[in-house]
């Protein structure tokens, strides 16, 4: 499952996953294209491992990176609570 976590104001979408058996989760990063329809990538947490990059640019990944690892200490506890929204109570 995957549970919606942030959408920043250029329409990119970050979900992400439960947290696994093995204490990693999946934060999956996508962003509309005129041109390509997706750009989409994966971050595996606690590692950082990208997989599966689909037409973002090595910037691109830098700032979601960024983000990412500004977030991670959320990301990683609401894993673990059913995403933002069955942590809050909403």
């Amino acid at each position: 499952m995957m549970y919606p976590f942030l959408t920043l104001d250029d329409d990119t979408v970050i979900v992400h996953s439960e947290m696994k058996p093995d204490g990693s989760v999946k934060v999956y990063v996508e962003k509309p294209d005129a041109k390509d329809c997706f750009h989409s990538a994966y971050c595996i947490l606690p590692m950082y491992k990208w997989e599966m990059v689909d037409g973002f640019s090595d910037e691109e990944i830098k700032k979601y990176q960024k983000i990412i690892e500004s977030t991670a200490h959320l990301i990683m506890r609401f894993s673990q609570e059913g995403g933002f929204n069955n942590a809050s109570g909403l």
